[in-house]
């Protein structure tokens, strides 16, 4: 059964994945200063598991978001809110460190501003069909600040991301595949289910190698392709080394699937 905090996110592990649940259902998962620090809290937690290889964020109830509270969090962002100690900033805009392991983030419902933000920030992302989405912050007299700005356009384009950022209007999951906001749109029913098993399925890879994928892909975003290009060779000799390489090999040569330990 999923854990609850002093906050409003639970947590529960299933294997090698971890599953991190919005829990404000009655007031449609809005963020208030609560579940903000107890989510990035949570993924802190997730980070420091050497067992957990990949976190899922879904949604209690029927809505994942209906974004920032902002009766609760405003004033706290005036004055300028950093993440907590031993906690990850997914977002990578307050002041914390960014997730080195794959995070997976699973929508149904409202999903607005920071939630989308979040689904940026995130590796792979899932929606429910009736999912409904806005980055509504300019209809509020403000812009987004958890990295919808540096993010989407790499997304989407230039012109598709500055269509939804500069109207704040609502779109749905459709239009979300059609951006490559998100990988795949599911039945409300299925969705959670399906987000598992991909979780699961990414979990049972090599987790150096994937979070050697991870680094080398961020890395080109941050630093360009010709520094990331420079890493390659190192980080391929080092993996080499490692007792999952020749796991993955002998797997390979009986035909069969690897079981990797992270070393």
């Amino acid at each position: 059964m999923p854990s609850s905090s002093a906050g409003r996110v639970s947590r529960e592990k299933r294997g090698h994945i971890m599953l991190i649940g919005l829990d404000r259902p009655a007031k449609r998962n809005a963020f208030d200063f609560a579940m903000l620090e107890d989510l990035v809290l949570a993924l802190g937690e997730y980070e420091r598991d050497d067992n957990a290889r990949c976190a899922l964020v879904f949604a209690h109830g029927d809505h994942f978001t209906a974004g920032l509270d902002l009766a609760s969090v405003g004033d706290t962002f005036k004055k300028g809110w950093k993440v907590p100690a031993g906690a990850m900033d997914p977002w990578g805009t307050f002041g914390g460190d960014r997730l080195t392991k794959p995070l997976i983030v699973a929508v149904r419902g409202y999903c607005y501003t920071i939630g989308i933000e979040l689904m940026l920030a995130a590796d792979i992302n899932l929606c429910a069909s009736n999912t409904r989405f806005a980055q509504m912050e300019v209809q509020r007299g403000i812009f987004p600040f958890g990295g919808a700005t540096l993010r989407l356009h790499q997304v989407a384009g230039w012109g598709n991301a500055m269509r939804w950022l500069l109207t704040g209007d609502e779109f749905d999951a459709h239009e979300a595949y059609r951006l490559g906001l998100v990988q795949e749109v599911l039945a409300p029913e299925d969705l959670l289910p399906r987000a598992i098993w991909l979780a699961e399925r990414v979990a049972a890879q090599a987790p150096l190698g994937v979070r050697a994928t991870l680094a080398s892909a961020r890395q080109t975003l941050d630093e360009g392709e010709k520094a990331a290009a420079a890493s390659l060779p190192g980080t391929a000799q080092r993996l080499l080394a490692t007792e999952d390489a020749q796991e993955g090999l002998r797997a390979m040569l009986e035909r069969r699937e690897g079981h990797f330990k992270g070393k």
